[in-house]
């Protein structure tokens, strides 16, 4: 009887979980690194604007990968993964709970996608009206330029209640729901989920391929682009 109950938890193991609810991988690489590479290319942005004077370059830069990396979450939620797809997390009210987002996690992740892409968008045409404008701020000219810096702090303004809130989420999930979804992004595995509920392939060449093209776009985009510009008028 023993040594058929270990050949029993053995053959579940490889399935991919065990009564006792061992992880399984249900967060994919690439979508680990681009979200935790969006939480520092987002903290940099707010770091390098409240710095001001030459950090204004720094935040041009996380402008410019925080785009990048919300143009591969998108493109992700098409080619990617099964949790990392919007049929997945983007649901219903009534419709059953996925193992990667709760329902309305899923859509604050999406609210938060949208936003995060609107503000780095319209941060690289915007300007400052003082000494500072963004990369393509010619390609919109001054009057287009002077619209999408009040969009630009207008946004900020949303992400400052919405990011703490995501947080916070996160918080309550894992002390008072015994639910810890930053771990599960972090190693990419999450427990006391049934046999064959994780996935079973990563795509990391399909993603790797995806990245180069959106890296390659926007770096196309700021070399052709005329200069910024002049805010002395």
């Amino acid at each position: 009887m023993i040594g058929a109950g270990a050949a029993a938890g053995e053959v579940m193991a490889a399935a991919g979980g065990t009564a006792r609810g061992a992880g399984q991988r249900i967060w994919d690489l690439p979508l680990r690194l681009c979200h935790w590479a969006l939480v520092a290319a987002v903290t940099g942005s707010f770091a390098s604007h409240y710095a001001g004077g030459s950090a204004f370059r720094w935040h041009v830069r996380c402008g410019w990968l925080t785009l990048g990396l919300v143009l591969f979450r998108l493109a992700w939620a098409f080619a990617g993964t099964r949790y990392a797809r919007f049929a997945e997390f983007v649901q219903r009210p009534a419709a059953p709970a996925s193992a990667g987002h709760t329902r309305l996690g899923g859509w604050m992740a999406l609210a938060l996608l949208a936003l995060l892409g609107a503000q780095a968008a319209a941060g690289l045409f915007a300007n400052d009206d003082l000494l500072d404008s963004g990369p393509l701020s010619a390609l919109a000219g001054r009057a287009l330029s002077d619209r999408l810096s009040t969009w630009h702090v207008a946004i900020s303004k949303l992400l400052w209640f919405l990011l703490p809130l995501h947080v916070a989420a996160a918080i309550y999930y894992r002390v008072v729901r015994r639910d810890d979804r930053v771990r599960a992004l972090v190693t990419g595995d999450k427990r006391g989920l049934a046999p064959g509920t994780g996935i079973e392939r990563e795509h990391r060449a399909r993603a790797l391929a995806i990245a180069a093209l959106i890296a390659a776009a926007l770096a196309a985009l700021a070399v052709l682009a005329p200069p910024p510009l002049e805010l002395d008028d």
